[in-house]
């Protein structure tokens, strides 16, 4: 679902609350998370999608750490999951039991274990987790954390979006393919580490409504801008000549369409038209399993790319925060 109707679906039931819930429908951030104590709080997500990939292992395994990402971008730790899954009367047995076996073993990676889910007959093949980890209280990471003057970090590249759209397309090759898996298959457990460490409270994971979009909800949220510096933006090996070639997701058209309408309405969107069309498209398109985008003040912000160096991981500097609340991309 798209982020306009999205918004449309959710508007009545923001109203909902309760004392101990402290992020919720109406924080509008990436997972919930609910007060057990002054000390303990879990944080629950949901995801799952049909396949990205051929390989079933494969699939389980992406989707698996695409859902736990959500608990990583609100600063917590996985603590075990349950199977969410559909699939067509007829499917192969052994296919589901290497989609599950993907999933589970990608949770176990986490240091966490899936604990038992439920199936539904579906035309279509579909697999995720719904995902319980923990926080402490007044250490959650949420999308209104921004303020001005941070420096803004990513932590994946981009092009999972474009690079499985071309691989449906049979235009994607096999070592594109590869590199956009890898990444996918990454967790964002370290990443969410550094940040506990670095005492980040302004992050959110990088999925289905593309950077700008996931970048628009923590604008939103914070009432500060961002500035990205298209230059310094990371992607993967082959995707912007895809994307230039036109392998682009529906998610894209949605995403593009929502924030030209609303943000870009307002003046608040704007984008050097010197950049490339790829580029641009790269923006806005929709990623699996991406990285967290976060932000951390100028103190700090020197010792980040070494911390994820020091844990074996790569993390790029792409912009800064500002104070006007708009999105500008130079």
């Amino acid at each position: 679902m798209g982020p306009g109707e999205l918004h449309d679906v959710l508007t009545d039931l923001r109203r909902n609350g309760h004392p101990d819930l402290l992020v919720g429908l109406a924080r509008r951030d990436d997972a919930a998370v609910y007060r057990i104590s002054d000390e303990v709080a879990i944080v629950e997500t949901v995801d799952f999608f049909p396949p990205v990939v051929d390989d079933p292992y494969t699939y389980g395994a992406i989707a698996a750490a695409n859902a736990m990402s959500d608990v990583y971008a609100m600063g917590g730790q996985v603590l075990f999951a349950l199977n969410v899954a559909g699939f067509p009367r007829d499917f192969p047995k052994e296919v589901i039991t290497q989609i599950f076996r993907g999933g589970a073993d990608t949770v176990a990676e986490a240091g966490g274990v899936v604990a038992g889910g439920h199936t539904v007959v579906d035309a279509e093949p579909k697999y995720g987790l719904c995902v319980t980890g923990r926080v402490h209280p007044g250490k959650i990471s949420i999308k209104g954390g921004l303020r001005a003057g941070h420096r803004l970090f990513l932590s994946k590249p981009l092009g999972t979006g474009v690079i499985a759209t071309a691989a449906k397309e049979d235009a994607c090759g096999p070592d594109v393919l590869q590199g956009a898996v890898a990444s996918m298959l990454r967790l964002n457990r370290v990443a969410a580490e550094v940040l506990q460490a670095l005492e980040v409270r302004g992050a959110t994971d990088i999925t289905g409504f593309g950077l700008l979009g996931h970048g628009a909800e923590m604008v939103e949220a914070s009432g500060a801008g961002l500035l990205v510096e298209a230059s310094r933006l990371p992607v993967l090996d082959g995707a912007l000549a895809l994307a230039e070639k036109g392998h682009l997701s529906g998610g894209m058209k949605r995403n593009r369409r929502y924030l030209e309408s609303t943000l870009g309405a307002r003046g608040h969107l704007m984008i050097a038209p010197a950049l490339s069309p790829g580029l641009i498209s790269l923006l806005f398109e929709s990623e699996t399993s991406g990285g967290l985008l976060f932000s951390v003040p100028l103190e700090r912000a020197d010792g980040v790319i070494e911390r994820f160096r020091k844990r074996g991981e790569r993390c790029w500097e792409i912009g800064e925060v500002t104070a006007e609340p708009t999105i500008r991309v130079v």
